[in-house]
């Protein structure tokens, strides 16, 4: 699976760790985050992100 970064702090989203403390588990993928996900560290969109 593909790492994404946020273009406004950098924070690489990780799909082998999801993001647990906004109730995304493990193993999912990018394109399957809700369209409502933001960047845990800055608050960004999901649209923010690109693929690295």
């Amino acid at each position: 699976m593909d790492l994404y970064r946020c273009t406004q702090c950098g924070y690489v989203y990780n799909p082998a760790l999801g993001d647990p403390e906004h109730g995304v588990k493990p193993g999912t993928a990018f394109e399957d985050l809700p369209d409502t996900w933001k960047c845990p560290r800055c608050g960004a969109p999901k649209s923010r992100f690109k693929k690295i």
